[in-house]
C-alpha cells in the first residue's frame, strides 16, 4: 500500500510502528478499529488510545520530532507538507486533506519508504526496534509439562507442612 493512501486506523497503526523508540506495545480495541499503545515518550508515559489521524494531542509526538516543516495549502482540499525528521536532514513530502494527515503520511514515508505492507495485524503486538511481533494473551499455565497432577509435582500447591 502506498504511504500516500494511508488513512484512519491504518495510518494510526503505521505511525505507531514508526515511533519504535516510544511505543512498546500496540493493541486494538473496538473490534479492531481503535489503536491503543503502551510506551514512554521522553519520560511521559502513554497507556491508552493513540489516534494521531484524528487528534493533535497524539499527532504532536510526530510534530515534536520535526526539525523543519513547510506546508502549502493549494485551496483544493489538499495540503502539501515538506518535513525533515532527525539528524539526516532528508526532506519528506506528504499530502492529505489536512496538515495533520500530510504530516503523518510524511512521517510514515520517512520511517518505511513509499510503500508499507497491505495487511497489518489487528492483534496485540510488541515492538522490537522496527520489527513487530504478535503477543498472545498470558496463560495461567506456565508450560504444558507443569500441569498440576494428583502426584504432587513441583509447582503444585499442597497442604501446609507439619512441624
Amino acid at each position: 500500500m502506498n504511504t500516500s493512501d494511508l488513512e484512519g486506523p491504518t495510518l494510526d497503526y503505521w505511525v505507531a510502528r514508526g515511533l519504535h523508540e516510544f511505543v512498546r506495545e500496540i493493541h486494538f480495541t473496538d473490534s479492531g478499529e481503535t489503536l491503543s499503545i503502551r510506551g514512554n515518550d521522553r519520560g511521559r508515559p502513554w497507556d491508552g488510545r493513540f489516534l494521531p489521524s484524528t487528534s493533535w494531542e497524539a499527532a504532536s509526538v510526530v510534530l515534536e520530532r520535526a526539525c523543519r516543516l513547510e506546508m502549502h495549502d493549494h485551496g483544493r482540499g489538499e495540503v502539501v507538507c515538506s518535513v525533515s525528521f532527525g539528524k539526516d536532514g532528508k526532506t519528506m513530502e506528504g499530502r492529505g486533506p489536512s496538515l495533520r494527515i500530510a504530516l503523518l503520511r510524511a512521517f510514515v514515508r520517512h520511517a518505511f519508504g513509499d510503500t508499507v505492507e497491505d495487511e497489518f495485524l489487528r492483534r496485540p503486538q510488541s515492538l522490537l526496534g522496527v520489527r513487530a511481533e504478535a503477543i498472545g494473551e498470558s496463560s495461567a499455565v506456565v508450560s504444558v509439562e507443569d500441569v498440576p497432577t494428583p502426584d504432587m509435582h513441583i509447582g503444585d500447591i499442597g497442604s501446609t507442612p507439619r512441624v
